[in-house]
């Protein structure tokens, strides 16, 4: 059963809504009179996404701190900036 519920009605009852979710109610959250998005159970089969600690770049260390006295948001912006 899809339940429509507004943002602020699960803001005012997210623990009682979770546990609903987690029996297998779903709900489709009103946000500005639309629809935003729907809250369903996780289904016992699903796996996570990935294994971060699997990961070799997650598991590399530290290379050191920037010497050039540039934020590291400014060495972001020059490395990933289309």
């Amino acid at each position: 059963m899809n339940t429509l519920i507004t943002a602020k009605e699960l803001r005012a009852s997210f623990p009682t809504v979770v546990r609903r979710v987690r029996k297998g109610a779903r709900y489709t959250v009103i946000y500005r009179s639309r629809p935003a998005f729907q809250l369903s159970p996780v289904e016992e089969s699903s796996t996570p996404a990935g294994d971060a600690a699997g990961d070799s770049l997650y598991r590399a260390a530290a290379l050191g701190r920037s010497t050039d006295a540039v934020a590291a948001a400014d060495h972001d912006h020059l490395l990933y900036a289309k």
